[in-house]
């Protein structure tokens, strides 16, 4: 292997007085082939400097955060604002944004976010999503028994990983399963990048009407679940429609993703395959391993409320930071062999989830589902595989949260 000379303290010096290498774009093209790694660039990013000058789209000039401790750093830090209408957007130019409609947590800072956080905290317990695990149990053996009544192939998306979260999220909200199809299309809608901001506007008021009737009609008559509880709390209707709105869109997408695109993954290792249908109490180290390796939700940003020195870079007061959870989650600083899929490791630490005051609320929900529907699916079924050659499996590459459009996969009959 070859070796730089190691630098003198005053080249080390001169180095870190240089002025910047020239702003980057924010890569987003993946490399063929291989449906589960970020861009290149990004590691050779994080490589040269993990955190570097980044051109957004409106013509900006922010920062790009590629390296664990920066983006961990960053996420962690009060002076770094989480509220959209201080923000440059990373993806497209969009103008200026708005302010995060009201109940939606991920745009706002404290003290705000803290009075919604404390109220749905004790909703989201490591408990109380423990006592939903014999509801998922359920869910995924109905699943289970109508994928194999119907035989192979089947789109995994639509008969399993779709509906089990959606199953959920919907009785935990207290929300007519009946309706999830409305649900799943307006969703779709706001989660695809290249929708244009009419249609986005459209699917959100959608949603926001069906809901606000829904959180009415709990407050007439309380019911036994998480919309119905909040009705006894100080929030008002225009509250409780955001959050659960939020709460839905959240509780939805990712999760599916997760399961589908981690079955992929999982059919694309077979070694590692065969490790979890051999051992089931590998479960817990899978999903997390599964959350770093596939990393489906980014990236994150923030804006900086003040001048703060970071990595020996000063980043100043209204600058927007573009945080690569992908980047920070394939850090060899933090992972060793990071590019690897080792469902053995210790994958704790990992960004999956985020970090901070944002951290995912419904992590503990999804963990659940997850530790569940995975290790059920491979044993139900010991000759699932995919029904299609793997690069014809149709990628989210322009979403929010990345994963597979479809998933084909049959199996042998018994």
């Amino acid at each position: 292997m070859h070796h730089e000379p190691q630098a003198t303290s005053s080249e080390t010096a001169a180095r870190e007085t240089a002025p910047p290498t020239e702003p980057v774009t924010l890569p987003t093209t993946r490399p063929t082939g291989c449906p589960f790694d970020p861009p290149a660039e990004l590691a050779q990013l994080r490589e040269r400097q993990p955190l570097s000058r980044m051109t957004y789209p409106d013509g900006h000039i922010g920062w790009l955060a590629t390296g664990h401790s920066v983006v961990r750093a960053v996420l962690a830090d009060p002076r770094f604002s989480s509220r959209q209408e201080l923000m440059h957007h990373p993806l497209a130019d969009i103008g200026e944004l708005p302010p995060a409609t009201v109940g939606d947590m991920t745009g706002i800072d404290a003290p705000e976010h803290t009075r919604y956080r404390r109220l749905l905290m004790g909703k989201f317990t490591v408990r109380r999503m423990r006592e939903l695990t014999e509801r998922v149990e359920q869910i995924t053996a109905e699943h289970l028994d109508a994928m194999e009544r119907q035989g192979g192939p089947v789109d995994l998306v639509e008969a399993y990983a779709q509906p089990i979260p959606a199953l959920m999220i919907c009785e935990l909200l207290g929300v007519p399963y009946a309706d999830r199809e409305i649900f799943q299309r307006h969703t779709t809608t706001l989660l695809t990048q290249s929708t244009d901001q009419e249609a986005q506007y459209a699917a959100l008021t959608a949603l926001q009407e069906y809901l606000h009737a829904l959180v009415l009609a709990k407050r007439a008559e309380p019911t036994d679940d998480l919309l119905g509880d909040l009705t006894t709390s100080d929030l008002t209707d225009e509250e409780l429609t955001g959050i659960g709105g939020l709460l839905l869109a959240a509780g939805l997408d990712t999760t599916a993703n997760m399961l589908a695109h981690g079955t992929f993954a999982l059919l694309s290792n077979p070694d590692q395959l065969a490790a979890l249908r051999s051992d089931p109490d590998l479960a817990d180290q899978a999903v997390e391993e599964l959350m770093r390796y596939l990393t489906v939700a980014d990236p994150a940003v923030r804006s900086a409320l003040e001048d703060i020195e970071l990595d020996g870079r000063l980043i100043k007061a209204g600058e927007t930071v573009t945080l690569s959870m992908q980047a920070a989650n394939r850090d060899p600083q933090k992972f060793p062999d990071p590019d690897t899929l080792d469902l053995r490791r210790k994958a704790t630490g990992h960004l999956g989830f985020g970090h901070g005051i944002h951290q995912c609320l419904g992590q503990q929900l999804a963990r659940v589902e997850m530790r569940v529907a995975l290790p059920a699916l491979l044993t139900r079924f010991p000759t699932l595989r995919l029904a299609v050659p793997a690069e014809e499996v149709p990628l989210r590459t322009g979403m929010n949260i990345y994963g597979v459009h479809r998933l084909p996969v049959t199996w042998d009959k018994e």
